[in-house]
């Protein structure tokens, strides 16, 4: 991925709002600097298949995620090989992998998220 595509998508990741909580009392904070954190998500992800509050809310996060990829795309005139897909499996993937021996608290999860979008789209910039 482009230098220009990756500052684009962390531009874009100011433009989702913070994951509301299912449950206030027990939800994971955002980073310190109130960006979506990978434990944010990843609670969310743990949640979703008993928790129908945590679906909504993952869902609108994954599609608020998904429009930013695809804004990075169009607007840094990039082509990729295939269509850009986000899914609850591939985001775990993803962030489990990009985030090992961090702290998830404070390592924002979308920039993740849209890299490996993108890459796994094999997406480049014209």
């Amino acid at each position: 991925m482009s230098r220009r595509l990756a500052k684009l998508a962390i531009s874009l990741v100011t433009c989702v709002v913070a994951i509301p909580a299912a449950s206030p009392s027990t939800a994971t904070p955002s980073t310190s600097r109130g960006l979506i954190s990978v434990a944010q998500v990843m609670q969310m992800l743990e949640k979703a298949p008993t928790d129908r509050t945590a679906q909504q809310v993952l869902a609108a996060y994954l599609a608020g995620v998904g429009e930013a990829a695809g804004a990075v795309v169009s607007m840094g005139n990039a082509t990729c090989r295939t269509s850009l897909r986000v899914n609850a499996g591939s985001v775990r993937q993803a962030l489990k992998a990009a985030a090992a021996g961090q702290d998830t608290a404070e390592t924002p999860a979308t920039p993740l998220i849209v890299k490996d979008m993108l890459d796994r789209a094999g997406c480049k910039r014209q």
